[in-house]
């Protein structure tokens, strides 16, 4: 076998590691070993790739391996999971930037003289540019907007969509005319940089509820790009990576989307988010009344329940209160109360949140149900404890057709017998919209740090 064989055999190892870690990555107890799967199929094309034949700038590529490699790795440990979706975004911006930034290179490397790039070349690259430039700059906005850096409400402004319309009809134009006319290393320039704007002004308009969504839709557009540049390039490793990435993204994208009881056009074009809240302190129930509790009566309902659902969200990862509500479950099971965690699928931040947190904590996998399996089951529940859900325990959803969040699919917490939510205060989630379910007879307050509350309700517990 030639050079040339070994390295084609190498990137196929990496294509199966790539789609075995797909599947690995689909279920909690096997996601660990799909990221190192994963990493091994990398560590293979990048050790393949130094053997390529020609290549010669090695100092270069070790140069900027040695310096980016620890950064990585260090915003890797270093990174909060409450800041996981921001650094995902980052993450993706910088692979969308580098595939039109390749592109742009090899499009100035290989415009022959005199004549023009095949048309599938020409096709490629300026996929390539138009698709990563985009992905970076709304990636870049979406980052700043999960980071709080500008405001999470949508951006508007009159004939914005008209706007959008208007610069990706140039920008698809402009495409054309690389592809069919002079093919000059300024009009890609030019096409990156429109595609920036695009990208920002594509995102603005979208209200910070919605950023994981845009975030997994702008991972497919990476994956897409990626791919392109892979035909520039002509390697299969980048082709089917990338058409990977993009497939998984979209899917990602539809099944959030319908998680939330919306369209993905609604997502993108609806400005959700952007409404009036009602004041803190407040709820928009009419004639509702709040009633706060203590960790004391807490606990006392708690321990003398027969079915407990703890309700995970948002707040519990702030509080980093995973490990808290683990120990009060495991004396709550002393006890011989039945404990389980209900999951709703964009419950957090990204797809997957809750489920992260908890298994840090070291929860059984059999104890996370999904929402679809544990909302027959609040009708038989003594306790939902819902610590930090917001959103996702509305039911505003299910019955108020003037709500922004009407049709989502939430947890029928308003259900159980009895709810104990756990918040810091009065406002607000993610979305912008109150919670009827904070003023019904059967629901009670705890106000507080979550963890700190959790632990409260634990020694109480332990002290009856």
């Amino acid at each position: 076998m030639s050079r040339t064989d070994w390295i084609y055999c190498a990137y196929l190892v990496t294509i199966v590691c790539f789609i075995v870690a797909l599947q690995f990555l689909s279920h909690p107890a096997k996601a660990r070993y799909g990221t190192w799967v994963g990493a091994v199929g990398m560590a293979f094309a990048i050790v393949a790739t130094f053997f390529t034949p020609g290549l010669t700038n090695y100092a270069s590529i070790l140069i900027v391996m040695a310096i980016s490699a620890p950064i990585g790795a260090y915003a890797a440990r270093a990174v909060k999971m409450t800041a996981m979706p921001e650094m995902v975004a980052l993450f993706n911006g910088v692979g969308g930037g580098a595939a039109a930034l390749v592109a742009l290179a090899d499009f100035h490397n290989s415009i022959p003289e005199p004549g023009r790039l095949p048309y599938d070349s020409s096709v490629s690259i300026v996929l390539s540019a138009l698709i990563g430039s985009v992905s970076f700059s709304g990636s870049m906005i979406a980052f700043a907007k999960l980071r709080e850096l500008i405001g999470g409400r949508p951006i508007t402004y009159p004939g914005q969509q008209i706007v959008n319309m208007a610069l990706l009809a140039g920008l698809v134009a402009l495409g054309f005319v690389i592809v069919f006319g002079p093919q000059r290393t300024v009009l890609v320039g030019v096409l990156g940089l429109g595609a920036l704007a695009f990208g920002v002004l594509f995102v603005l308009p979208i209200g910070g509820a919605d950023m994981p969504v845009v975030i997994s839709l702008l991972n497919a557009f990476t994956g897409v790009a990626a791919a392109a540049t892979g035909f520039v390039l002509h390697q299969n490793v980048l082709i089917v990576s990338g058409m990977l990435v993009g497939a998984s993204g979209s899917l990602l994208t539809l099944m959030m989307a319908r998680a939330m009881g919306r369209s993905v056009t609604n997502v993108f074009f609806g400005a959700f988010g952007q409404l009036q809240t009602a004041a803190e302190g407040g709820v928009s129930a009419e004639g509702g009344t709040v009633r706060a509790t203590t960790p004391e009566d807490v606990a006392v309902m708690l321990a003398y329940a027969d079915r407990v659902i703890i309700v995970p969200g948002y707040g519990l990862a702030v509080a980093q209160a995973q490990h808290a509500v683990r120990e009060l479950a495991d004396e709550l099971e002393k006890r011989g109360v039945n404990v389980k965690y209900a999951i709703h699928p964009v419950a957090g931040r990204m797809p997957g949140h809750m489920n992260v947190l908890l298994a840090e904590a070291n929860v059984p996998y059999d104890q996370l149900v999904e929402m679809d399996d544990i909302n027959p089951e609040f009708e038989r529940t003594d306790v939902a404890l819902v610590i930090g859900a917001n959103d996702v325990t509305n039911p505003d959803a299910r019955t108020n057709q003037a709500s922004p969040i009407y049709g989502m699919p939430i947890l029928d917490v308003d259900k159980a017998q009895n709810v104990v939510v756990l918040k810091r205060s009065m406002r607000p989630g993610f979305a912008g919209v109150d919670n009827p379910l904070y003023t019904l007879p059967n629901t009670q307050m705890l106000f507080g740090d979550a963890r700190e509350s959790v632990v409260k309700v634990t020694a109480a517990v332990k002290a009856l």
